[in-house]
């Protein structure tokens, strides 16, 4: 649908060693309104989410080739692994965290 500008999917996941965590499926911003500051605001709201849910994590997957990508989390100040790069986020960074 031309009409869509972004989208975050998102579930909850239980963690052995960590408890509760929001696990992001998929964070979409389509082509033509990327460099617009909205995957920021998307991202925002999902921490606020977070946060208001108390989660103990915000984790991701993200493919290695995905430079945009990994650039755009590691302004987050996320953990990203060298394989098959794993994003969080923790919860004390979800405590926190305020808007930019």
């Amino acid at each position: 649908n031309s009409n869509i500008i972004g989208m975050a999917f998102y579930y909850i996941k239980y963690s052995t060693w960590k408890g509760k965590c929001l696990f992001l499926e998929d964070f979409i911003v389509t082509k033509k309104f990327r460099r617009q500051g909205i995957g920021e605001k998307l991202f925002n709201e999902i921490e606020l989410i977070a946060k208001k849910l108390k989660m103990n994590r915000i984790m991701w997957q993200v493919l290695n080739w995905n430079k945009p990508a990994i650039n755009f989390y590691k302004k987050y100040n996320s953990d990203i692994s060298d394989n098959w790069l794993d994003g969080k986020i923790t919860k004390k960074q979800i405590e926190n965290f305020t808007l930019k």
